[in-house]
């Protein structure tokens, strides 16, 4: 989107404004980045419910006797093994094996998908996935104006959705999803989320999401529900470790690099694209990873941010990828790759360089934070 156009708003917007939220320009996007404190936002997440609009987000319905073996090969997970109902955490990435995007894919039929893309690679996921559908029977489609996204996350959001929905809650598995209705409104029901919470993602079509949005908060204020911006999003996902396009995962980096080589499953059908560059990632991550994904937690307040040089012994050994403060740890807290050699949780004298300060940080194992069941 160049610089000119006008920012997309979501089918929530007014609702947005009129709760006194504070807009952003998120990937083309005026999305609410807080509506009063980030920090009771977040832990009104980790401790009741939150309240997100997630429109922004890029899905695209695959579907034909084809569909299957198209993702197959499009992507890097064995999509065809996905059963009806359930969710995928996978990606898609170039020849060279580098990531494009990381992506949800959700099989709604024995012969339809829908591919859930980040809102700033929308467009590119989509164009890949219409070029590598060529010799498939299998046709891709553009559904991104069809779906509103409303994510409701925290313990607190079971009982919340219950009240509302006959949909068979207890049943519905984590990375699963069903059709049903939500306070009358009908929609794809997915227990999944990006904040290491329990909770759930209610794609619904675009005139029902004010109303959907509105029965939730009513049957959620009880309990603390509150709505949530794309700030404490974004901590709630560094505390649980998950990582974050165009900072943890880049077209530099293949899925081996990132840690998450555990997505990329040669042993499926077929070939897919990047296959052989993935192979000779996997090797090198194996017998010598150049550098690897770690936690990173302060010794002292100051916050260390993406693209900050983390240091030992005068060198530097890694740079920070996102770091924030952390309610739930109360300290600042960072996602960085370190050389292999300094990797080790404990490992001694790791500091961040901060404005030409090296401050102390200790190497820590990811998550920072993990739920209790």
């Amino acid at each position: 989107m160049s610089s000119n156009s006008p920012l997309r708003r979501t089918a929530l917007d007014a609702l947005h404004r009129s709760l006194g939220a504070t807009m952003t320009d998120f990937a083309g996007w005026d999305m609410p980045l807080r509506y009063r404190s980030e920090r009771d936002e977040h832990l009104a997440v980790r401790t009741k419910a939150g309240l997100f609009d997630l429109s922004h987000m890029g899905e695209i319905t695959v579907t034909g006797p084809q569909a299957n073996r198209l993702l197959d090969h499009a992507l890097v997970g064995n999509i065809s093994s996905v059963g009806v109902g359930r969710a995928r955490y996978t990606m898609i990435c170039q020849e060279d094996g580098g990531i494009l995007d990381d992506l949800i894919v959700y099989r709604l039929g024995e012969q339809e998908y829908m591919v859930v893309a980040n809102a700033s690679n929308a467009r590119i996921v989509l164009d890949a996935l219409q070029e590598r559908a060529a010799g498939f029977e299998a046709e891709v489609r553009d559904d991104r104006d069809a779906y509103a996204l409303i994510a409701v996350q925290g313990p607190e959001s079971p009982g919340i959705l219950k009240s509302l929905t006959d949909a068979d809650l207890d049943g519905l598995k984590y990375y699963a999803g069903l059709p049903g209705t939500v306070a009358g409104v009908p929609a794809l029901i997915a227990r999944t989320g990006y904040t290491g919470e329990d909770g759930f993602e209610l794609f619904v079509a675009p005139e029902h999401a004010e109303k959907l949005w509105l029965a939730l908060t009513e049957a959620g204020s009880p309990v603390g529900l509150i709505p949530c911006g794309l700030s404490c999003r974004d901590t709630l996902r560094l505390e649980a470790g998950m990582p974050l396009y165009g900072h943890e995962l880049t077209t530099a980096l293949t899925p081996f690099d990132a840690g998450l080589g555990r997505v990329v499953k040669f042993e499926k059908e077929g070939d897919f694209v990047g296959r052989e560059a993935l192979l000779r990632a996997a090797g090198r991550a194996e017998q010598n990873p150049p550098r690897v994904l770690v936690g990173l937690v302060a010794g002292g307040r100051r916050v260390p941010r993406a693209g900050y040089a983390v240091v030992s012994g005068g060198e530097v050994i890694g740079e920070v990828t996102s770091g924030a403060p952390s309610p739930t740890l109360g300290k600042p807290i960072a996602m960085a790759y370190v050389d292999a050699t300094h990797s080790v949780p404990g490992a001694p004298g790791v500091g961040v360089d901060i404005r030409g300060s090296h401050e102390p940080y200790e190497v820590v194992a990811l998550p920072f934070y993990k739920r209790q069941k």
